[in-house]
């Protein structure tokens, strides 16, 4: 019988990776080459005094979760160890409205239905009974016991941005936005409430980002990586699992989010 071998596996695969990896990154050259050094765009998005898109975007969030006093001080006379938020992804979608200030500043108001997911570990020591497993009766063993906690959520999102531009060369422009947003939940709370961590329904976000215009013959293209803190306490303790309900003081949003806009 053949064993399995994972450097062999890597091996077999490396070519057709390597080979995915260079088409990848020649076609992201080509688009970065072709807005930059192409014919000069001749469109005119950035004189329309308002203007539209949409944009597509991808996710990356997690709780700031801040530990209660009764975790610090009770630690040692629970099994509860740790809570921890992970990182995790979802997807929005949305449109866009651009209102010219200046050449160089923009106000932008970008509607748009998010889907996510916030994942948080639970880690628990617990005794394990010695008569089980044959070893003396005085032995304290215990066994590491983790499991998931998963929040969903679509919310309702409606960002307002101010966009400074610098100077265009060629067809390419880079831009920072800084702004707010509301967010509102569409689930109801009592909803919210059967999930065994708690939260509220509505938040409000502090956002910076940064980016490029890319000017094409007949749109614009506008890549930007956006970070986003949630402003409110989102837990609701009396609706939390009684575990570990007072274990924590609060938890806020935080996101890294890739947005890809059209206009």
């Amino acid at each position: 019988m053949q064993t399995f071998d994972f450097r062999y596996k890597l091996d077999l695969y490396r070519r057709k990776i390597i080979l995915t990896a260079f088409i990848f990154s020649f076609s992201i050259i080509s688009v970065f080459s072709q807005a930059r050094f192409g014919e000069i765009s001749k469109a005119g998005q950035d004189d329309k005094l308002l203007s539209y898109g949409f944009f597509l975007s991808g996710h990356n969030n997690y709780w700031r979760l801040k530990y209660s006093e009764d975790f610090l001080t009770d630690r040692l006379e629970t099994n509860l160890k740790s809570i921890v938020p992970v990182y995790t992804q979802g997807f929005s979608l949305g449109f866009l409205a651009n209102f010219r200030l200046h050449d160089q500043l923009n106000l932008i108001f970008t509607p748009k239905v998010g889907f996510y997911e916030f994942r948080t570990e639970i880690n628990a020591l617990y005794d394990i009974d010695p008569s089980l497993i044959q070893v003396g009766p005085d032995s304290n063993l215990q066994i590491l016991d983790s499991y998931t906690v998963i929040n969903e959520a679509t919310m309702v999102e409606f960002p307002l941005l101010f966009k400074y531009k610098a100077q265009r060369f060629n067809n390419s422009r880079m831009f920072f936005t800084a702004g707010g947003s509301a967010m509102f939940r569409t689930k109801n709370q009592e909803e919210a409430d059967i999930e065994e961590i708690a939260t509220l329904g509505r938040d409000f976000t502090i956002d910076m980002g940064v980016g490029f215009d890319m000017y094409f013959k007949y749109f614009k293209f506008s890549p930007e990586v956006r970070f986003s803190h949630g402003m409110l306490d989102m837990y609701r303790e009396e609706a939390t699992n009684p575990f570990y309900a007072n274990q924590i003081q609060s938890l806020r949003r935080k996101s890294i989010t890739l947005y890809l806009n059209f206009q």
